[in-house]
């Protein structure tokens, strides 16, 4: 039986265990915080605001969202492995001085960057000559995205997808995608492709950027986002 068809029956079954009044719960709940995420990137809400209202959301969706205890990971690039990881044995990861609430304007590099080959910088892996597909690493609910992206923007993520994985308490982050095949409310199988690599943002758009998917990983804390180092669970993920 194909991979896809049984991604898709789950995906059925799991958003199937959920009334509409559910869902409608989490559709709103989750473009709320689609728009409090653009804020934050922008700048236009203080901090202290945005803290509140970001726990208040997540407080919310507990409620309502209870997916399966599966906490398993896969690689978020189809065909890629850790290897593909920039850096030695995961150095390049940085969040020292990161706070989640300083948005476009964080410091730090909370992340690893996921590179493929590319090296005309077309979004095209050079041997298949086809896009990569992004998967989320665990069954999760996509909490924002973005699907636009201007060159001229100096927002540095692209188009990007935060997911909620409450089986394992995390978010999980996937910047400068090519596309984006999600949107706010959706609930995502482990697997499942979200997006496809590209070069969208500020610095990964240059010329002197590798083509590569920026993956982060943040712990809730007292339901607020912690960067913490996800290199050993990307090691350890199932490859697809």
């Amino acid at each position: 039986m194909p991979k896809a068809f049984l991604l898709n029956l789950l995906l059925l079954l799991s958003v199937s265990r959920y009334t509409y009044g559910q869902q409608g719960k989490l559709f709103k709940y989750c473009n709320a915080f689609d728009k409090l995420n653009s804020q934050v990137t922008n700048g236009s809400i203080n901090r202290n605001k945005a803290a509140h209202s970001f726990s208040s959301l997540i407080t919310k969706i507990k409620a309502v969202y209870n997916p399966s205890t599966d906490d398993k990971w896969v690689f978020p690039l189809a065909g890629y492995s850790a290897r593909d990881i920039g850096g030695t044995h995961g150095d390049g990861y940085n969040d020292k001085g990161y706070n989640y609430f300083d948005g476009n304007k964080h410091t730090a590099h909370p992340a690893h960057d996921i590179f493929i080959d590319d090296r005309n910088h077309d979004d095209l892996d050079d041997h298949t000559q086809l896009p990569v597909n992004v998967l989320a690493v665990a069954d999760g609910l996509v909490l924002a995205c973005s699907n636009t992206w201007d060159a001229e923007s100096d927002l540095r993520g692209g188009r990007y997808i935060w997911l909620y994985h409450p089986q394992q308490n995390i978010i999980t982050y996937y910047a400068h995608n090519r596309n984006v095949f999600v949107k706010p409310g959706d609930i995502i199988k482990r697997g499942q492709k979200i997006a496809e690599v590209g070069r969208t943002g500020f610095n990964a758009y240059k010329q002197r950027s590798p083509t590569h998917l920026h993956f982060s990983a943040f712990n809730l804390t007292g339901n607020l986002p912690v960067p913490y180092n996800p290199y050993q669970a990307l090691t350890q993920a199932a490859r697809l």
